[in-house]
């Protein structure tokens, strides 16, 4: 923040070791002009200049593109400062001073805005095409046999000019102009309109930049790096961001320009080049680097120039590192006294916890030229396998002991076999929150969707990419973290919780307060949570284990099509010891942490086969031995206009209450069978929007059936129902009762006992309105925030991709709401149901258990609202765990 001095001010001079602004002024003056002046004013070598702010910019916006009143005055008197301080002038032929117009917002966004060198007009600053004047020098080039620009002479460049006017004059229909101070004025009006060009809104939007005022201008004397062999320039990181070793890690060019390096007009060297060339510049700028380090406590990413053996900073920053980079290099500080814990918690990202949970290639340039389609980056990592069409030839190939990649149109529940056996998936159609995108981040598998570039032949087992085929059985790799879709089979190197990481997330867990579950599904899911530093499950959906093989989702089509109530129990007599058997697992997982299961919430619908009618209707005759036209009435009575809003959840439990029954035994069967057993278990029943009344009776009488076999065995169980869809107090109470009567029936059955909570999923909005009537019948809230943004948005997650990119490239919406929590809506009736929830029950265990409960800023504002705990899927539990300690410092 500006001083209250210069609040006011709008252009701040810097150089010389004095300066107007510093390094906690970045809102005002950008990064890289806040830097600039702290350098200075440390008395580091930095050519003088200075900065219009990013105040002024959002004038200039206000003011229909022009600059504001008494603006260019202004920068006039600052630059007469720095002319004095140079003892030169712009545009005085004896005593020339030359300047670089560069742009500098308060985020970083690079290559994404203008800049001039050495203050003349181009492409940028006059809107004339960049390929007209790169014909003008290629030919040249050709006509005097140079193959690089720094070969021709100053003869040559003289004739270059001349015909880049002729260009100019073509184009704009009025001679070049030859005032420096025209040109500087154009060159600032530029900066500033770069700020609204169409790659940086679309930068900014990616990388979810919001609230900044625009971009400062950053006026600059120039320094040369192109005077001879006692001349250069160079770039550097003065740690290795690749990896945080603590080495100076750089390039150098001898007799050249600043842009040299950046734009690989040459071929750079390594620092050791410098020590050789320039060895009084060498030191001093190992020097500034020690120092640059110790005052800004980071590594730091630092431009420079040597001219005739004088050593200029032209820039410093926050280097861009990696994953490992940032571990290491926050581990390495804190070992060096450099910075305490807490400042180290700081400067990880969660992306780069994120980088390092998933395998990764070992070396990405490698393989830049095998890049064949780039999608949507759904889910982080890498995935390498031979390439397979259907869910079926996955798993088949799984079992063969081969690597697959899964190539869909786009996927649904039923290829959630094939989903888990596949490496990585590659999908044409579907956005970040598709199917395909949430089930891989959950089991922290690979995925590229919306990959519109492919053509997808499941007749032929061919994908169509541009003009090549890509046929079963053939070597696909995928890149996950940025879209890429790879020919071949790439390298990869595989991820490790331990070393620099183990003790970085070790910290973590000392500082944070909030905590960390994790939503799983299935005892291998439980134990990779677990692993991940999960402190139990926050939900385990129980209708994904319907889905785990073919007998299993048999019994559910059969309960689905019966007839009467003696049909429906005995299709859920046949789940009954499926579930337990999970139950058990995740349990024993689990053993001393609390695990919270949903009931049965998806419409039963979604169960049945995929294809059109009649073959649906043959397959479920076939399979459950029904006639066609009974069938053909059942499947009818399925249909739904808006399923997401109709017949699932707690709905479900309440028509059918057998499904309800069913459940809770087998929840109640295990946890009292893992009691026995020594594992302590701690159980929450949460009842969403439910299936059939004998469902949820069967996966209840599961969940306790489970629970009692692994207290057996001296598992500590700790399991926890939760009802989802509730609107009303009375859908809840219908379903508590009907748990507590099935438990009190597993208890008596298997002459032992466990501790259980009963609760609810905050879906619907009418529930969190209601929170104080809902807390006197449940012992715990979950939200689901998935379903409550649904709900609250009145967006449905599966058509949303029709029209929400068009939302965000419009600025309609700042963030996809089903990724980034919308805190003004959903949030309030977060806070809403915290507020009344806890005021009718004090010990109300709150948490949350949607997608969001990875995301790093909706782990903030749960952090801050009061909740106990988030959940997630098990490969984003270290980055949540990163999220709360960040909040928590």
């Amino acid at each position: 923040m500006a001083p209250a001095n210069l609040r006011n001010q709008r252009v701040f001079t810097f150089g010389k070791g004095k300066s107007e602004g510093n390094k906690n002024m970045k809102a005002l003056l950008g990064g890289k002009g806040a830097n600039l002046a702290e350098m200075a004013s440390i008395g580091l070598s930095v050519p003088p200049g200075l900065t219009v702010s990013t105040e002024a910019c959002q004038e200039y916006q206000e003011c229909g593109h022009k600059l504001p009143a008494g603006l260019w005055e202004e920068i006039l008197d600052a630059l007469a400062a720095v002319e004095a301080d140079m003892g030169a002038r712009l545009g005085d032929p004896a005593r020339p001073l030359l300047v670089s117009v560069r742009s500098g917002a308060a985020v970083s966004m690079p290559g994404m805005m203008d800049t001039v060198l050495n203050l003349g007009l181009n492409d940028e600053v006059m809107g004339i095409a960049h390929s007209l004047f790169e014909e003008k020098l290629e030919a040249l080039k050709k006509a005097k046999g140079a193959k690089q620009d720094t070969d021709l002479s100053a003869a040559d460049l003289r004739e270059l000019v001349a015909q880049y006017k002729n260009v100019y004059v073509e184009a704009k229909g009025e001679r070049f102009p030859t005032d420096p101070k025209r040109q500087l004025y154009l060159a600032v009006i530029a900066v500033f309109d770069s700020w609204d060009s169409s790659r940086a809104k679309k930068y900014r939007s990616i990388n979810q930049i919001t609230g900044l005022k625009g971009t400062a201008v950053n006026v600059q004397c120039m320094v040369f790096g192109n005077m001879g062999n006692t001349s250069g320039t160079g770039v550097l990181f003065t740690r290795n961001p690749s990896t945080g070793e603590k080495k100076l890690y750089g390039e150098f060019l001898v007799n050249a320009q600043g842009e040299d390096v950046v734009a690989g007009i040459r071929t750079p060297q390594d620092l050791d080049t410098m020590k050789q060339c320039v060895p009084d510049a060498y030191d001093e700028l190992v020097e500034n680097c020690e120092i640059l380090e110790r005052h800004y406590k980071d590594m730091m990413d630092i431009e420079f120039t040597v001219q005739e053996n004088r050593l200029w900073m032209l820039q410093c920053r926050a280097g861009k590192r990696t994953g490992n980079g940032a571990v290491k290099i926050a581990v390495d500080m804190v070992k060096e006294g450099l910075v305490d814990i807490h400042s180290a918690i700081k400067m990880v990202e969660p992306g780069h916890v994120d980088q390092l949970l998933h395998p990764q290639f070992e070396n990405p340039s490698a393989y830049k030229d095998k890049v064949i389609a780039t999608g949507l980056p759904a889910s982080p990592g890498a995935a390498v396998g031979q390439v397979v069409f259907t869910a079926d030839d996955a798993e088949a190939w799984h079992s063969q002991g081969k690597a697959v990649i899964l190539v869909r149109t786009e996927t649904s529940p039923e290829d959630i076999g094939g989903m888990h056996a596949a490496e990585g998936i590659l999908t044409a159609r579907g956005g970040m929150t598709s199917h395909a995108a949430v089930v891989a981040r959950g089991w922290g598998k690979s995925c590229v969707s919306g990959c519109s570039d492919i053509r997808v032949n499941d007749a032929d087992k061919v994908v169509v990419i541009g003009d090549k085929v890509i046929h079963e059985g053939d070597w696909l790799s995928l890149n996950g973290s940025t879209g890429e879709v790879i020919t071949g089979k790439q390298p990869l190197s595989p991820p490790a919780l331990s070393g620099d990481l183990g003790t970085f997330m070790s910290w973590v867990d000392e500082i944070r307060q909030l905590k960390v579950m994790a939503n799983a599904d299935t005892p291998d899911d439980a134990l990779t949570a677990r692993n991940n530093g999960a402190q139990g499950i926050g939900l385990c959906r129980t209708e994904h284990m319907f889905f785990a093989s073919d007998e299993r989702i048999k019994a559910v089509r059969q309960m689905i099509m019966a007839a009467n109530l003696e049909q429906r129990q005995r299709a859920l007599n046949l789940l009954l010891p499926y579930q337990r058997s999970d139950f058990e697992g995740i349990f024993h997982a689990m053993d001393g942490f609390p695990v919270t299961i949903r009931l049965l919430d998806p419409p039963l619908h979604e169960f049945l086969p995929e294809g059109n009618l009649e073959d649906i209707v043959s397959e479920l005759a076939s399979e459950t031995g029904a006639k066609e036209e009974e069938v053909f009435s059942r499947v009818e009575k399925l249909s739904e206009v808006n399923p997401m809003l109709g017949f699932r959840g707690c709905r479900l439990g309440i028509s059918y209450p057998e499904l309800t029954e069913m459940q809770t035994r087998a929840i109640f069967e295990a946890a009292i069978s893992m009691s026995k057993q020594g594992v302590s278990v701690f159980p929450e029943i949460m009842v969403p929007l439910i299936g059939t009344p004998q469902l949820t009776e069967m996966q209840t009488r599961a969940i306790f059936e489970a629970a009692i076999s692994m207290s057996k065995q001296g598992v500590s169980v700790f399991p926890e129902i939760m009802v989802p869809l509730i609107g009303t107090p009375q859908e809840l109470e219908h379903q508590v009762s009907l748990i507590r009567k099935i438990a009190e029936q597993v208890f008596s059955e298997m002459g032992a006992s466990i501790t259980y909570k009963v609760g609810t999923m905050i879906e619907v909005p009418r529930a969190a309105l209601i929170a104080d009537e809902i807390a006197e019948l449940a012992e715990f809230f979950s939200f689901g925030t998935n379903d409550l943004t649904q709900m609250t948005f009145g967006y449905s997650r599966d058509d949303v991709g029709k029209f929400l990119p068009i939302y965000l490239s419009k600025g309609i919406l700042q963030s996809d709401p089903f990724e980034v929590l919308d805190q003004k809506g959903v949030g309030q009736l977060i806070k809403v149901a915290v507020e009344r929830g806890r005021r009718a029950r004090p010990d109300l265990k709150l948490g949350i258990c949607g997608e969001h409960g990875g995301e790093p800023s909706s782990v903030a504002f749960f952090a801050q609202t009061g909740l106990d705990y988030v959940s997630c899927s098990p490969f984003r539990v270290p980055i949540a765990r990163l999220a709360a300690a960040q909040v928590a410092v």
